[in-house]
């Protein structure tokens, strides 16, 4: 039962902007107007450049392999979608006196603590406050504006009680209700 991985032998396809290169060792270079990004294939997994699309092909049918065959599939189209339009994460700050600002290469937090907290904002990433409660974390790399985005969060996720914290846009907080004292 040999069958090719789904996701692993759809090809990636690329406007005109974006330039894909093989370089030695298996180095998949994926380049647009701004920035470019580089993979480094495990030798098992052939990449084939054509005018438009690049498709991945394996040598073998080991376990091991045919998870590299889409997971190298979905890093070279991540690729191609982060140098073209790349990506946004937008983090939420909910809380009194909670806020957030950006000076230089730093992102300056307020959340309820005695400090505030300095982020050293990575290179390739690009962070912007709007209205000191929203901060939206944006570059080419979707690893890395994850990573980013997940640590900002880290600095205090949101808790259930009062719902104050950092959280995504898009996640929902699950309310609790406090203690009551009955008689």
């Amino acid at each position: 039962m040999s069958s090719m991985s789904r996701i692993g032998k759809m090809p990636v396809h690329f406007e005109k902007e974006v330039q894909v290169t093989l370089g030695a060792g298996n180095l998949v270079t994926v380049k647009g107007p701004k920035v470019s990004l580089s993979y480094k294939l495990n030798p098992e997994i052939k990449p084939k450049v054509e005018p438009g699309m690049v498709t991945l092909t394996r040598t073998s049918d080991h376990k091991n392999v045919r998870a590299l065959h889409g997971l190298y599939r979905a890093l070279i189209q991540n690729a191609v979608v982060g140098v073209t339009r790349g990506f946004t994460k937008i983090l939420d700050i909910n809380g009194v006196g909670y806020k957030a600002n950006v000076a230089g290469k730093k992102l300056e937090l307020n959340l309820g603590f005695t400090h505030q907290i300095d982020f050293e904002i990575p290179s390739g990433i690009d962070i912007k406050v709007e209205k000191n409660t929203r901060v939206i974390v944006s570059g080419a790399d979707r690893n890395i504006v994850g990573l980013v985005a997940a640590k900002i969060r880290g600095f205090k996720e949101p808790e259930p009680y009062q719902g104050k914290g950092v959280k995504y846009e898009t996640e929902v907080v699950r309310r609790k209700a406090g203690k009551s004292v009955s008689k």
